[in-house]
């Protein structure tokens, strides 16, 4: 992936997907299927210059232009492959959160925002783990809130896996709601959206009852 150190390395302006529910992280991936007209022609530019789109979360309004919210993710387009129907199957790989300053007003059929990459400069640096006892709350929570809610998950990956990476497979793959999911990717620091996904799992386990851990 293209080495981004500073914030001078991303682009002044961003094409952006909304899509509500949807998130990418810094150095997550997202798998997408793109078959709407005016995102293969963001795909097709984005392929074209720097690879990078933003993820928004679409939070209300009319589907075709609904409102974005102000945080969003961008993502580097790491894996192509054009079906024979023409859809576009990708992958992005997370690289930093901006913040949008302003919706561009452009002639492209898809949305364009500028964006401050400073707000969010740490995404560029590896996060201390800071494993300790915060990632054995995270996993216990999880053990609660997947047995309260009938989930069947691969403990050994996650047992495996860094905080960072549980962090994000779990706030990427709990069916929480699209503005819990906001809040997640706004925690400043990878502590903090530890914690507040604790604190949404403990939630969850409660809301779904109790049952036997697998």
């Amino acid at each position: 992936m293209a080495p981004y150190r500073k914030t001078a390395d991303l682009p002044a302006t961003l094409a952006v997907f909304p899509l509500p529910g949807a998130l990418v992280f810094p150095r997550w991936q997202l798998p997408l299927n793109i078959f709407e007209p005016r995102y293969l022609n963001m795909i097709d530019d984005a392929m074209s210059g720097s690879r990078l789109i933003g993820m928004v979360q679409a939070v209300g309004g009319p589907r075709q232009s609904p409102l974005i919210a102000e945080v969003g993710c961008a993502g580097r387009i790491t894996s192509y492959t054009e079906t024979p129907d023409g859809r576009y199957l990708i992958s992005l790989t997370g690289v930093c959160r901006f913040g949008v300053v302003r919706e561009l007003d452009v002639t492209t059929p898809y949305r364009q925002v500028k964006p401050d990459w400073e707000r969010f400069a740490q995404d560029l640096v590896l996060p201390p783990e800071g494993e300790g006892s915060a990632r054995e709350t995270l996993i216990a929570a999880f053990r609660h809130y997947a047995a309260a809610n009938g989930l069947e998950t691969d403990w050994s990956a996650l047992q495996e896996a860094s905080l960072e990476t549980l962090v994000h497979a779990l706030a990427s793959g709990c069916p929480f709601e699209p503005m819990e999911k906001q809040a997640l990717l706004e925690a400043p620091s990878l502590a903090e959206r530890a914690a507040a996904l604790t604190a949404l799992l403990e939630f969850g386990s409660a809301a779904g009852g109790e049952g036997p851990v697998q």
